[in-house]
Formats: structure tokens, C-alpha cells, sequence
């Protein structure tokens, strides 16, 4: 149906990093679900507890969360990627960009002995008290690229260098994506997309929660969570617009560059029609997370399978036949 570098799914949907996927038994879940892919929490340098509690919630519309990042370090997820069965991605999101870049070392000299297919970094989350999110300054989000750049070929080189070639193989197989933040002016999707299309990315995901929203419980006269005055990530429905016109954007700016990186859509995709909307807009694959939150791993079979039958309905034989076909006025 689709690919990732070398990888190929059956299924083109799968969990987005954040829900339920922090622990092994919470990955092991996921593993034995049709998800397409295990991908992890967004891990850092060393475990975290997170912000303080209550900080989630949802209703009807979607979801605002301010988790702040609690994981178990990137030594717990590199470790349990040898008990998946299906292909594993580690989220990463340091508190900083040398942070980013020692856990992106880290991940890379562990790949002879560990099973990892591939990374999706995190440049967007807006949920860490005192820091900004990175893909928003175009000139530090172009320095840190090329920092990976680096890190990677030098690796290739000593690999060249010394014969290692089953180690030469995994490192040049891991697949490489960066998940982005949403944006709302077009200019800065051409920027962002002339600036991923100078190095080795091979997806986006797009798009990470919409940051510093607030939703208020009337009945309380209150927030609904505590960290950040309330304030947090918006999620679910109420950002289907704003993902679909990402995706969207993004795919038409990648067609003029001519550039092979693919689109994960995510963003309030709850149903077979969301999920054939983000197609429409030139998704290649997608990621599901509030909606997994309130389901469970059945989400997963349920949306393909709804998806599948609108395919039917409409007579296409393939997903290729409506990705990025969406009519214009």
C-alpha cells in the first residue's frame, strides 16, 4: 500500500506518539494490534515524571493535554524495540538541541544490537514549560538538520571506513522523519519545505497538537487541567482543519521541489472520512491519537476498515488513486 525508505506496510495507519505508548505493556499492546508501525513516547536524554497532575483531558470535540514529556529515557525504548514484531520507531524530543543530538548518537551507535527501523523527531512539542518550540525558528531548525547531517555521515564514513556492513545497512535503512508543528501562514510552508529538502528526511508528520489552547469547564468555572494555567495542546477534532490544511500544503510545496518526502497525516482523524480527507490532501500514511486514547487499539482496524468500504463505495481500486487529488473550486 505504501513505504517508508525500504519499509513497506500493509496498513497505513498507526498510533501517534503521546497516548499510550509509554511502557513496554503499553507498546506490546500496540504490537499486537493492526497498528502499522509501534512508535514510541517521545523519549529524552533521561527518564521523566512529566508536569504536574491533572493534565489531560477530553470530551466530544477532542482533547488538550499538557503531559510535559514523561517517558523512561531513551535507554528503556532503544532496550524494548527487540520485542516488537512489527516496525519500531522511537519519537525523540530532547529539552534542547544538544540534548536532541546526543540521543540521536546514542540511537545510532546502538543500531548494530538493536532493533530499530526508524526515528520520527519531534520538533513540536508545546507542552514543556519554559521552552519553545523549535520548528518555528527556521534559522535554529535548519542548524539543527544540518547537525544530524553531520552525525550521520560521519558514521557512514567510519562504517565505509571500516567494512562493517551489516552495521552500514541498518544505519542507511533507518528511516527518518520529523514531526511539525502546525502552521497557519502559507510563506512558511515553503520556507520549512525548501528547508527539509536539503537533508535525509524521509517523512513529516504534520501536525503535533496546536499549542496553548484552553478549555474551560463551565459547570466549575475552571480550567480542565492544572500545569501552564490551563493552558495546553489541542487535539482531536477541533484541529482536523488545521492538519488537513498542513498535510495539504506541504504536499503541494513538496511536489514543486520535487522532493520524495512523504506525509503522515494526524490531527482529529476519528473515522473512515477523516482518514480518506487527509488522504485526499496527499497523505501517505497516518497517525491516530486522541481517538486512540479514548478506544484503545481497535481504533486502528476500525478506521481502516471504514476507510476501505468509502473506497469501495466511491469504486477506487487503491489509495493512490485519491492521495493528493482533492478538487479545487
Amino acid at each position: 500500500m505504501t513505504n517508508l525508505k525500504n519499509i513497506k506496510f500493509e496498513s497505513i495507519i498507526f498510533n501517534a506518539s503521546g497516548p499510550k505508548c509509554t511502557t513496554k505493556e503499553e507498546l506490546m499492546n500496540i504490537d499486537n494490534s493492526k497498528s502499522a508501525i509501534v512508535l514510541t513516547k517521545s523519549a529524552t536524554l533521561n527518564k521523566r515524571l512529566g508536569n504536574e497532575s491533572p493534565r489531560y483531558y477530553d470530551n466530544k470535540f477532542g482533547s488538550i493535554n499538557s503531559m510535559g514529556l514523561p517517558n523512561n529515557g531513551i535507554n528503556y525504548y532503544i532496550n524494548v524495540g527487540n520485542d516488537i514484531t512489527k516496525p519500531y520507531f522511537i519519537s525523540i524530543c530532547g529539552l534542547n538541541i544538544n540534548e536532541n543530538l546526543l540521543i540521536i548518537e546514542q540511537i545510532i551507535g546502538s543500531l548494530c544490537n538493536n532493533k530499530i527501523n526508524g526515528l520520527e523527531i519531534n520538533l513540536s512539542c508545546p507542552n514543556i514549560i519554559g521552552k519553545t518550540q523549535l520548528a518555528y525558528d527556521f534559522k535554529e531548525l535548519n542548524t539543527y538538520l544540518s547537525s544530524i547531517s553531520d552525525i550521520i555521515a560521519n558514521k557512514l564514513k567510519n562504517l565505509l571506513k571500516n567494512g562493517n556492513s551489516d552495521y552500514l545497512d541498518k544505519l542507511l535503512n533507518l528511516v527518518i522523519g520529523v514531526k511539525l508543528p502546525p502552521y497557519f501562514e502559507i510563506e512558511h510552508f515553503k520556507i520549512v519545505g525548501s528547508i527539509l529538502s536539503n537533508y535525509p528526511i524521509n517523512f513529516v508528520t504534520c501536525i503535533n497538537s496546536i499549542g496553548n489552547g484552553l478549555i474551560i469547564d463551565y459547570l466549575t468555572e475552571s480550567t480542565t487541567i492544572k500545569p501552564k494555567k490551563g493552558c495546553g495542546g489541542i487535539g482531536g477534532s477541533y484541529v482536523k482543519p488545521t492538519g488537513l490544511s498542513n498535510v495539504w500544503n506541504f504536499y503541494n510545496v513538496f511536489k514543486e521541489l520535487n522532493s520524495n518526502i512523504k506525509i503522515i497525516g494526524c490531527g482529529g482523524i476519528s473515522s473512515g472520512i477523516d482518514a480518506f480527507e487527509y488522504l485526499l490532501c496527499g497523505a501517505d500514511m497516518l497517525q491516530i491519537g486522541t481517538q486512540f486514547y479514548k478506544e484503545d487499539v481497535d481504533c486502528f482496524e476500525r478506521i481502516e476498515n471504514e476507510l476501505n468500504n468509502i473506497l469501495k463505495y466511491k469504486k477506487y481500486k487503491s489509495y493512490d488513486e485519491i492521495r493528493g487529488k482533492l478538487k479545487l473550486l
